[in-house]
């Protein structure tokens, strides 16, 4: 795509290989995923680079758990006819960009991420004291920045993370987007406005490009748009100029909220491989059975004959999930009335869960038994994503005269 049109309609979104994936992954992220191929042109990807950067020491089951994940991916209904599936390091784009980028990230933007600091202190154990862990957001930078991306999905507790790249493309453009004389023909006009309006002009540019304050941007519009004295040529400069160039070499992505799908594990708590609470999406049918049924209930039932709570039982939690509203009225109702076991509860649960894994694990055992068509993916995606991040890098490095010699 040699321009930015439709960039808007372009999808990026990536996972850390962690093998094999869980309930958790696929109602958080992959149904999600299996419905936007299908209205957007998307580019999923596995962030290799970004397990390194709390795993740098441990890194020998990588290329299985990037296999795993894969598998596990296609087996969830993630297309590569509809989609493009790659592997970051397969693409070295991203860390030329990265380099790039981090050229011009000031380090304050790094060390005032939210995670940064929370990260280290769950993590104390590991020695996260690197600049790939202090620099992964200029990655995840690259990551979206290289196939200029309009639309990244994210949950509402993740849109903090993505201003840090939108604040990134923005400072790009400012440095490296403008016409030849740009900023002494936005000087000029600036001045035409007066001393007051033009002071007041430069007030607001500058809490908007070095703090990301919006409100700033929306007042200096505002602002822009009742100048009299202005030309049009002017005034669309000045616009530029505000918002950080003339020319839009790496477009800002937007989030695009997803419901916030909290998939609750055998404990009642988020379903989480840390916590020992998830059921795998190639479990056996038999374990599966097993996990459920040891599931903890409302600890008021110590016996068949004592009524419950459901909303004291972690079972109940997945009920919400799998269970039509119809039957958990029933179910609600021989717990409480002491009318049916946890046993009986438990049961319908097994079957809904069963249900939805039945075709999630035949398509993966067919994925596994033929490896080298999943290599032929990762591989096909992954050049396609290359073709698409080399566009981007050429019109990178010309922006920033490093078109020299070629």
């Amino acid at each position: 795509m040699s321009s930015h049109q439709g960039a808007n309609q372009r999808v990026l979104s990536g996972m850390r290989p962690t093998g094999r994936l869980h309930l958790g992954h696929y109602h958080g992220v992959l149904k999600n995923w299996v419905e936007l191929q299908h209205s957007y042109e998307c580019f999923f990807f596995v962030a290799d680079w970004h397990a390194l950067t709390t795993h740098y020491e441990s890194p020998g089951d990588l290329g299985q758990h990037v296999t795993d994940m894969v598998i596990d991916w296609l087996a969830a209904g993630v297309s590569p006819s509809a989609s493009t599936l790659f592997v970051q390091s397969r693409v070295p784009e991203h860390a030329e960009l990265h380099l790039l980028l981090s050229m011009i990230t000031p380090l304050g933007w790094l060390e005032r991420v939210p995670t940064y600091k929370d990260q280290q202190e769950q993590l104390r154990e590991r020695d996260l004291a690197t600049y790939g862990f202090l620099g992964y957001p200029v990655l995840q930078s690259a990551d979206v920045l290289a196939y200029r991306a309009g639309l990244v999905p994210v949950g509402e507790d993740q849109v903090a993370h993505l201003e840090v790249t939108r604040e990134i493309a923005r400072r790009f453009n400012h440095l490296y987007g403008r016409e030849p004389g740009f900023v002494e023909k936005a000087e000029l006009a600036i001045d035409k406005m007066g001393k007051k309006t033009a002071r007041r002009y430069r007030d607001l540019r500058k809490r908007f490009q070095e703090q990301g304050d919006d409100e700033a941007l929306a007042v200096a519009r505002v602002m822009l748009d009742s100048q009299q004295n202005l030309s049009l040529g002017d005034r669309e400069r000045l616009f530029g100029y505000l918002e950080g160039g003339a020319k839009i070499i790496l477009p800002e992505p937007q989030p695009m909220l997803t419901p916030m799908a909290k998939m609750p594990g055998l404990d009642g708590r988020k379903m989480s491989k840390s916590y020992n609470n998830a059921i795998s999406l190639r479990s056996e049918p038999a374990q599966v059975d097993q996990q459920i049924r040891t599931m903890p209930t409302d600890p008021a039932r110590v016996r068949r004959t004592d009524p419950g709570d459901p909303s004291k039982c972690p079972v109940w939690a997945l009920h919400e999930v799998y269970t039509p509203a119809s039957t958990r009225e029933e179910l609600a109702a021989g717990c409480r009335s002491a009318g049916i076991g946890c046993i009986d509860c438990k049961r319908p649960l097994i079957e809904a869960v069963l249900a939805e894994l039945g075709p999630i694990q035949e398509r993966a055992r067919e994925y596994a038994a033929d490896p080298a068509l999943v290599r032929s993916i990762v591989s096909e995606g992954s050049e396609a994503a290359r073709e698409e991040a080399r566009e981007t890098l050429d019109e990178v490095r010309r922006a920033m005269g490093l078109d020299y010699l070629r």
